[in-house]
């Protein structure tokens, strides 16, 4: 593959100024064959720099494309990637403690796209950790929406990782993809039946139970009769995880086509029930605004409708600024420009004429 153009210059404080420039920054760089600078990284935080997940994420790009890189250090406010290729066949990669697999995925999927032969992922880390999506939002969420572009994977879960031990264990296979196609979902949608899995890991099985009836009894008494929460108990003599936790995601099929999702994770000191209702009172929230995707699904469409072929229009239930950002980023790095109706913080609709890129 050979590298295109000048350096692409990426101010990492631009926007929402989190990790997410990074992630689709460094993804879209690999998938086009460009060279990438990110300076100023995750500016906006507390504590800025690359932290072990966005580290995970960079360096499992950088190993799939042979790239080289200055700056892929934890704490680096800047970083410079230039691919070289893209490689195909079965990877592993560390996060390092509790940090999120998911957000290691969400780097390493849209680079995998329209490679020629299956690519296979393993990654260890935290699947269910605060601040980005559960392992389950992932699977029941993210990938049957992608299915509707043409993308093809599937992910199984092998152990549970909670903070901070971390110890999850996931593997995600890719089919090739020739093309992605645009996505038209811009239609208020009606829910079909909610689903939804709560688990607990060397806990009490009663945790996940009452986790589990805490959401099921909220969301009927929202109005949503066809509830089915399915319970998973890692019981506490099953020594194969390293830690202790327990969480709630929930799913819900609609006329569209699409799937809304939203989540909850216990805590020490949290009451199970107050993880059902928390759960639950997200996905009453999204579902309340009669849109086909939730927020969080609209961001991580967006690098996937730039390069897609057609024209996707979709409709939210929120234009969140992380939205916005990663709109800019794509719109630095792919020749496409993304047009949003309607307020942040408010429903809305994104739509963009998708560059048509091909295997």
């Amino acid at each position: 593959m050979e590298v295109a153009g000048p350096v692409i210059e990426i101010d990492g404080s631009y926007g929402e100024g989190g990790g997410q420039l990074v992630r689709t920054g460094i993804a879209l760089a690999t998938l086009l064959g460009k060279e990438i600078q990110i300076s100023n990284i995750r500016a906006r935080r507390p504590k800025p720099g690359l932290k072990a997940q966005h580290f995970a994420g960079v360096k499992a790009l950088a190993t799939i494309s042979e790239a080289e890189v200055s700056g892929l250090e934890i704490g680096s406010t800047k970083l410079t990637f230039k691919p070289r290729t893209r490689l195909q066949g079965a990877f592993s990669f560390d996060v390092g403690t509790a940090g999120s697999i998911s957000l290691v995925l969400q780097a390493v999927m849209p680079a995998a796209a329209y490679l020629p032969k299956p690519m296979k992922f393993e990654v260890t880390g935290g699947t269910d950790v605060k601040w980005s999506p559960t392992i389950d939002y992932v699977r029941f969420v993210v990938l049957p929406n992608l299915e509707m572009m043409g993308y093809k994977a599937t992910l199984e879960v092998h152990r549970r990782g909670h903070y901070p031990k971390g110890g999850g264990k996931i593997t995600m296979l890719i089919q090739p993809t020739g093309k992605l196609r645009s996505l038209s979902l811009r239609e208020r949608s009606e829910p079909q039946r909610i689903s939804g899995l709560s688990h607990c890991v060397r806990l009490p099985s009663h945790v996940a139970e009452r986790q589990a009836k805490a959401a099921e009894a909220y969301l009927r008494g929202s109005g949503y009769s066809d509830v089915k929460v399915q319970v998973e108990n890692y019981a506490p003599d099953k020594d194969f995880h390293v830690g202790s936790g327990s969480g709630l995601a929930l799913f819900c099929r609609l006329s569209s086509g699409s799937v809304v999702g939203a989540d909850a994770l216990g805590e020490r000191g949290k009451p199970a029930e107050s993880v059902g209702r928390e759960a639950a009172g997200k996905l009453t929230k999204e579902l309340s605004s009669e849109m086909p995707l939730d927020r969080h699904m609209a961001d991580i469409l967006i690098p996937y409708m730039a390069v897609a072929e057609g024209f996707s229009d979709i409709a939210t239930s929120e234009i969140t600024m992380h939205t916005l950002t990663n709109i800019w980023v794509a719109e630095q790095l792919v020749d496409v420009k993304f047009n949003v109706t309607g307020e942040p913080g408010k429903a809305g609709r994104i739509s963009v004429e998708g560059a048509g890129l091909g295997a």
